[in-house]
Parts: structure tokens; sequence; C-alpha cells
């Protein structure tokens, strides 16, 4: 049987080779954006409004990617993003994503929405960051970072940008929800995806069980598959920067803000003896019509004082991330493209995926006249292509 990962040359390729695998409802949930699309649109445009100003004649034979970020020093600035429900889109998929990354030498976000125990994931690959949806009262919230703490992890990532539940649509029309409730119409999705079915679905029935959501609490969470329990989107309206500084005064690892568009936020971060913030819009995935990151990425720079700045939302080839970086960020994380190369071959394609946007960087940079990446800078771009 001829290796799928040939046909893969860039990170565009997976999407079209996930979705034939993926049933209909798991496709839209992860491809998906919020109401009509626009940030999603914005976050790929954003890169397109910069032109490079490559330098000629330049020894670059002795390039490399390498780069610190949070005091480490890692082999590429480009790291795996969290994903929620990853092993339902392959089978054991955080752990292949971070075992990936972890190989790879690049850094890892586990999702607070996963279906396998945090321990489970740190024990695979220590040093991968884990991204927390806060629960909705206090005790909830200590309860979950004690065991965070528990867990071994050194990076806690708190994504901030979900006070509320956002508007997806795409998943209503698709027959997406949290938990999947048993229906004809989602069986006939089983029966004719059948690579998914025996690979992911039926492969994790057999030797894990039923998966539930194992980590956005200090216990275990609802299941995935059920007619009746509802998923619990405790109300997080009310939490606010109190929070925020109750957590940091308990925790004594690196902590790190996701979902920051407002150099308010980043100010207010700062203050709060966050170690870095993440600048993202959820991959278009909360509020429709909000800034692309790339665009708001520059001021939140210039307020973010000894901050590690990052990005995600949109990073798709080598000169995206070579454009975040010249407008400051640390390192950007990729989303969907690694979940669809976990589908597509599991960790081996994660790993592949890593190499593809790895090897591009390094290709662009020594295009651009660049051996380092602390060479990088604004000076190197044009606005208004």
């Amino acid at each position: 049987m001829p290796d799928p990962l040939r046909r893969m040359l860039s990170l565009h390729d997976f999407e079209a080779a996930a979705r034939r695998i993926l049933p209909k409802p798991l496709y839209a949930y992860v491809s998906g954006a919020v109401e009509d699309g626009q940030s999603e649109r914005s976050n790929r445009q954003a890169f397109g409004e910069y032109g490079f100003r490559p330098k000629v004649l330049v020894d670059v034979s002795r390039r490399h990617t390498r780069c610190t970020i949070l005091g480490r020093e890692y082999a590429a600035p480009v790291g795996v993003a969290p994903m929620g429900i990853a092993a339902l889109t392959s089978y054991r998929g955080d752990v292949a994503l971070a075992r990936a990354a972890a190989a790879a030498g690049v850094p890892c976000i586990m999702s607070g929405s996963s279906l396998i125990r945090l321990e489970t994931v740190m024990a695979a690959a220590p040093g991968t960051w884990f991204q927390a949806y806060l629960p909705g009262d206090s005790a909830q919230i200590a309860a979950l970072i004690d065991r965070v703490a528990a867990a071994g992890v050194e990076t806690l990532v708190l994504t901030v940008d979900t006070p509320v539940a956002a508007n997806r649509e795409n998943n209503v029309r698709a027959g997406f929800s949290t938990p999947l409730r048993p229906s004809a119409s989602l069986a006939w999705q089983g029966i004719t995806h059948p690579r998914w079915l025996i690979g992911t679905l039926l492969r994790t029935l057999a030797r894990h069980g039923m998966p539930h959501f194992e980590n956005n609490y200090a216990t275990r969470g609802a299941p995935i598959l059920s007619r009746h329990v509802l998923r619990d989107f405790s109300d997080r309206g009310h939490l606010n920067w109190q929070h925020v500084a109750a957590i940091r005064r308990t925790w004594k690892g690196r902590m790190v803000l996701k979902g920051i568009l407002h150099p308010d936020d980043a100010r207010s971060a700062r203050a709060h003896g966050m170690d870095a913030v993440i600048v993202s819009n959820h991959g278009g995935r909360q509020l429709d019509g909000s800034l692309a990151p790339l665009q708001a990425l520059p001021a939140i720079v210039d307020t973010a004082g000894g901050m590690d700045v990052m990005l995600d939302s949109g990073v798709r080839r080598g000169t995206d991330v070579l454009k975040a970086l010249a407008l400051g960020a640390r390192c950007v994380f990729v989303g969907r493209p690694f979940n669809y190369a976990a589908t597509v071959a599991g960790e081996r394609g994660v790993a592949h995926a890593i190499a593809l946007i790895t090897e591009e960087v390094r290709r662009d940079m020594g295009l651009l006249g660049i051996v380092d990446l602390r060479e990088v800078d604004p000076g190197l771009l044009q606005r208004g292509r």
C-alpha cells in the first residue's frame, strides 16, 4: 500500500486527506469557525498584507532554526496548538501530537478539552504544556490547578477568550455536539467512514473504553458519546483578573495567558506576573469579526515588557512563521493542520507535518539572507503588498 505521506508536501495537503477519513460531524468540528467565518478568513489574509525585503549575497550555508521560548531552547519556532477531542479524530490523538512534538524538539500544548488523562500524556511526553479552561468556581479552579501541578506540568496555559459559548452554527448543521448523541445519522457516518470507525473509534473502545472529557476539572467529566448526559459548560462569565492572580500566587511554574488581542490585556498580564501571552482569536472559533492575531501583534509586543509573546491562528507556511517573528513573536502555534496530520497517519503524520513547516522556515531563511532567527526583525517586511 502506498505511503499517504508521500503526497503530503505542505500543511495544506493534510486537510483533503483527513476529510475523506473523518465522519462529517467531526470534520465540521475541526474545520469550522464561527458564524460567517470572517475571523478565520482574516487570519490567513493578514499574512498576505506583508511582503518580504530579502537580502542577497549572504552566506546562509550554516543557518539554523533554533530558538529560545520561556528560557528553554527548542529546535524550531513552531509548536502544536491545543485542540480539543483530538483522540476522537485520531487514535490516542493527544499522545500522538505530544510525542511527535517532543521528538521534533518543539513545544506542544495539550488541550483541557481532551479525552486522555493529562497524567498519561505527561508520562508519554514530559515537558508538554497544559492548557486549562477555568471551571466556574474557585474551589474547582484550585482543585484543577493542584491536579495539573501533581501531574508534573511545568508550563500552564490559561485560555481566557471563552467567557461564553461561541455561536458555532456549522456544528449544529453538521450534527456535531459534545457529547455526541447516538442517532441513525451518526451510525451511518461511522459505517461510511470505515477507516475512522475501525482505526480510531472501535480501536479506542476495545483498548481504553468509552472516552470521557478527562481534564476540564480535577475529576472525570462526561463521556464523549451519550444520549442523555450533557457536558457541563459551567458559566465562565464571572471569571476575572482576580482569579488569575489567585492562580499565580500558588502556581510555581511558568504561566501563559492565551487569547490576548488587546494591548491593555497584555499590560494586565504583565502586572499579574505572567511569563508570556499568546496572541490568538481561537482560530476564528469564538468572536467573529475579531482582529487577526498578526494585526494585533505589534501593539501587544510594544506593551509586553519582559514577557515572551507568541501567536496562533492561521499559520500554514514557513513564510507565515517568519512574518510573525519579524513582528515580534517568539514563536507560533499551529492547530488544524497537525490535527489533520494525526488523522492521516497518527504520530508519524504529525512528525511529517512538523518537519515540513520547519524545513520551510529554514529554506525561507536562506532566501531572506538570514542565518539565525535573532536576525529576523521588522526591517524584513513591508506592508501594503
